[in-house]
Protein backbone atom coordinates (compact mmCIF):
# COMPACT_ATOMS: atom_id res chain seq x y z
CA UNK A 1 0.00 0.00 0.00
CA UNK A 2 1.24 3.43 -1.52
CA UNK A 3 2.15 5.51 1.89
CA UNK A 4 0.87 9.12 2.64
CA UNK A 5 3.22 11.97 2.03
CA UNK A 6 4.44 13.79 5.43
CA UNK A 7 3.12 16.73 4.46
CA UNK A 8 -0.93 15.61 3.29
CA UNK A 9 -0.80 13.47 7.01
CA UNK A 10 -1.38 16.90 8.72
CA UNK A 11 -2.07 20.01 6.36
CA UNK A 12 -3.11 22.57 9.79
CA UNK A 13 0.62 22.16 10.55
CA UNK A 14 4.15 21.62 8.93
CA UNK A 15 6.76 18.77 9.59
CA UNK A 16 9.64 19.13 11.83
CA UNK A 17 12.57 18.29 9.88
CA UNK A 18 15.22 16.16 11.14
CA UNK A 19 13.37 13.70 13.00
CA UNK A 20 12.69 10.24 12.27
CA UNK A 21 9.21 8.30 13.48
CA UNK A 22 8.42 9.85 16.37
CA UNK A 23 6.03 8.71 19.44
CA UNK A 24 4.04 10.83 21.16
CA UNK A 25 5.73 10.33 24.37
CA UNK A 26 8.78 12.62 22.33
CA UNK A 27 6.19 14.95 22.23
CA UNK A 28 6.45 16.00 26.28
CA UNK A 29 10.35 16.11 26.17
CA UNK A 30 10.30 19.21 23.17
CA UNK A 31 11.34 22.22 24.39
CA UNK A 32 9.37 24.36 25.35
CA UNK A 33 10.17 26.95 21.89
CA UNK A 34 7.12 28.74 21.38
CA UNK A 35 5.77 25.80 19.08
CA UNK A 36 2.64 23.71 19.58
CA UNK A 37 3.92 19.82 18.63
CA UNK A 38 1.63 16.92 17.35
CA UNK A 39 2.56 13.41 16.04
CA UNK A 40 0.57 12.04 12.95
CA UNK A 41 1.33 8.79 12.14
CA UNK A 42 4.75 8.39 13.80
CA UNK A 43 5.17 12.18 11.86
CA UNK A 44 6.28 15.06 14.18
CA UNK A 45 4.49 18.16 12.96
CA UNK A 46 4.66 21.85 14.66
CA UNK A 47 1.92 24.55 14.86
CA UNK A 48 3.23 28.91 15.34
CA UNK A 49 1.57 30.22 18.83
CA UNK A 50 -1.71 31.51 19.10
CA UNK A 51 -2.50 35.26 19.28
CA UNK A 52 -4.89 37.20 21.71
CA UNK A 53 -7.86 36.17 19.97
CA UNK A 54 -7.45 33.00 19.60
CA UNK A 55 -6.58 31.88 22.85
CA UNK A 56 -9.35 34.71 24.13
CA UNK A 57 -11.48 32.53 22.74
CA UNK A 58 -10.45 29.01 23.67
CA UNK A 59 -10.36 30.53 27.22
CA UNK A 60 -13.30 31.24 26.62
CA UNK A 61 -14.89 27.92 25.82
CA UNK A 62 -13.21 26.39 28.49
CA UNK A 63 -14.06 28.19 30.99
CA UNK A 64 -17.50 27.95 30.62
CA UNK A 65 -17.07 24.30 30.04
CA UNK A 66 -15.26 23.77 33.35
CA UNK A 67 -17.81 25.81 35.35
CA UNK A 68 -20.80 23.23 33.67
CA UNK A 69 -18.92 20.11 34.05
CA UNK A 70 -16.78 20.38 37.19
CA UNK A 71 -19.51 21.18 39.80
CA UNK A 72 -22.15 17.73 37.60
CA UNK A 73 -18.55 15.72 37.66
CA UNK A 74 -19.27 14.88 34.33
CA UNK A 75 -15.87 14.05 33.23
CA UNK A 76 -12.42 16.45 32.62
CA UNK A 77 -11.91 19.82 30.97
CA UNK A 78 -7.87 19.78 29.39
CA UNK A 79 -6.22 23.11 27.69
CA UNK A 80 -4.11 23.15 24.79
CA UNK A 81 -1.23 21.52 27.14
CA UNK A 82 -3.59 18.16 27.14
CA UNK A 83 -2.20 15.36 24.88
CA UNK A 84 -4.38 12.92 23.14
CA UNK A 85 -2.92 9.59 21.85
CA UNK A 86 -4.90 8.01 19.68
CA UNK A 87 -5.62 3.38 19.96
CA UNK A 88 -4.26 1.92 17.65
CA UNK A 89 -1.86 4.41 16.13
CA UNK A 90 1.29 6.63 16.75
CA UNK A 91 -1.36 9.97 16.61
CA UNK A 92 -1.31 12.51 19.36
CA UNK A 93 -3.26 15.35 19.16
CA UNK A 94 -3.54 18.43 21.50
CA UNK A 95 -7.14 20.75 21.12
CA UNK A 96 -7.25 24.06 22.12
CA UNK A 97 -9.80 22.82 24.50
CA UNK A 98 -10.76 19.34 24.88
CA UNK A 99 -12.91 17.55 26.88
CA UNK A 100 -13.64 13.59 28.56
CA UNK A 101 -16.22 11.75 30.21
CA UNK A 102 -16.30 10.77 33.84
CA UNK A 103 -16.09 7.30 33.08
CA UNK A 104 -12.94 7.31 30.85
CA UNK A 105 -10.78 8.30 33.88
CA UNK A 106 -10.50 4.52 34.78
CA UNK A 107 -8.58 3.91 31.33
CA UNK A 108 -5.79 6.68 32.41
CA UNK A 109 -2.99 4.13 34.15
CA UNK A 110 -0.64 7.10 34.20
CA UNK A 111 -2.12 10.90 34.89
CA UNK A 112 1.60 11.91 33.72
CA UNK A 113 1.15 10.66 30.55
CA UNK A 114 -0.90 11.29 27.36
CA UNK A 115 -4.17 10.57 27.87
CA UNK A 116 -4.41 7.37 25.99
CA UNK A 117 -7.86 7.94 23.74
CA UNK A 118 -8.86 10.40 21.82
CA UNK A 119 -11.20 12.77 23.37
CA UNK A 120 -15.23 13.13 23.73
CA UNK A 121 -15.21 16.27 22.23
CA UNK A 122 -12.25 18.82 20.80
CA UNK A 123 -12.41 21.94 20.01
CA UNK A 124 -9.80 23.89 17.24
CA UNK A 125 -9.48 27.69 16.97
CA UNK A 126 -8.57 28.66 13.91
CA UNK A 127 -5.26 31.00 13.18
CA UNK A 128 -5.89 33.54 10.33
CA UNK A 129 -3.37 31.34 8.38
CA UNK A 130 -4.90 27.50 8.70
CA UNK A 131 -7.52 27.13 5.84
CA UNK A 132 -11.28 24.76 5.42
CA UNK A 133 -9.53 22.06 4.14
CA UNK A 134 -6.41 21.82 6.91
CA UNK A 135 -8.61 22.34 9.75
CA UNK A 136 -11.43 19.75 8.28
CA UNK A 137 -8.15 16.93 7.91
CA UNK A 138 -8.11 17.64 10.93
CA UNK A 139 -11.85 17.56 12.60
CA UNK A 140 -12.13 13.85 10.34
CA UNK A 141 -8.69 12.32 12.40
CA UNK A 142 -10.99 13.31 15.60
CA UNK A 143 -13.89 11.64 14.28
CA UNK A 144 -12.16 8.41 13.23
CA UNK A 145 -10.20 8.59 16.36
CA UNK A 146 -13.38 8.11 18.33
CA UNK A 147 -14.30 11.60 19.25
CA UNK A 148 -17.79 12.15 18.94
CA UNK A 149 -18.27 16.10 18.73
CA UNK A 150 -15.51 18.50 17.06
CA UNK A 151 -16.21 22.63 17.06
CA UNK A 152 -13.68 24.41 14.77
CA UNK A 153 -14.32 27.55 15.45
CA UNK A 154 -13.32 30.77 12.77
CA UNK A 155 -12.65 33.79 14.36
CA UNK A 156 -12.30 35.87 11.19
CA UNK A 157 -15.78 34.92 9.89
CA UNK A 158 -17.79 34.58 13.34
CA UNK A 159 -19.15 31.06 12.47
CA UNK A 160 -18.46 27.28 14.18
CA UNK A 161 -18.50 24.29 12.13
CA UNK A 162 -19.59 21.36 13.70
CA UNK A 163 -18.59 18.08 13.12
CA UNK A 164 -20.19 14.90 14.77
CA UNK A 165 -19.20 10.94 14.75
CA UNK A 166 -21.06 9.35 11.76
CA UNK A 167 -20.66 12.20 9.59
CA UNK A 168 -17.63 12.85 8.36
CA UNK A 169 -18.20 14.10 4.82
CA UNK A 170 -18.85 17.54 6.05
CA UNK A 171 -19.96 19.76 9.10
CA UNK A 172 -23.04 18.29 10.95
CA UNK A 173 -23.92 22.59 11.25
CA UNK A 174 -22.49 25.59 11.04
CA UNK A 175 -23.31 28.13 13.29
CA UNK A 176 -23.71 31.50 12.98
CA UNK A 177 -23.67 34.12 15.81
CA UNK A 178 -27.49 33.68 15.96
CA UNK A 179 -26.77 30.51 16.76
CA UNK A 180 -25.90 28.33 20.04
CA UNK A 181 -23.32 25.82 20.96
CA UNK A 182 -25.24 22.64 22.43
CA UNK A 183 -23.61 19.81 24.21
CA UNK A 184 -25.73 17.09 22.43
CA UNK A 185 -25.34 14.01 24.12
CA UNK A 186 -21.42 14.57 24.90
CA UNK A 187 -21.94 16.91 27.76
CA UNK A 188 -26.10 16.79 28.29
CA UNK A 189 -27.61 20.25 29.25
CA UNK A 190 -24.61 22.32 28.41
CA UNK A 191 -25.17 25.50 26.01
CA UNK A 192 -23.84 28.83 24.75
CA UNK A 193 -24.33 31.18 22.67
CA UNK A 194 -22.11 31.97 19.66
CA UNK A 195 -22.19 35.49 19.78
CA UNK A 196 -20.76 35.08 23.39
CA UNK A 197 -17.76 33.55 21.82
CA UNK A 198 -16.52 36.02 19.89
CA UNK A 199 -17.27 39.13 21.80
CA UNK A 200 -14.51 41.02 23.62
CA UNK A 201 -14.40 40.21 27.32
CA UNK A 202 -13.40 43.75 27.58
CA UNK A 203 -15.62 45.71 25.73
Amino acid sequence: MQQQRPDLLAPWAEVVPGYGPATVDLRLALPDDGYRYEVVEGVLVRMAGRGDEATTIAGVLQGELYAFVRPRRLGIVTTSDGVYKFPGAETGLIPDVGFYRAERRALIADRRRPIPFAPDLAIEVASPEQRPDELAAKARLYLSGGTRLVWVVWPSSGHIDVWRAGNEGAPAAILGTGDTLDGEDVIPGFSYPVAAVFADPLA
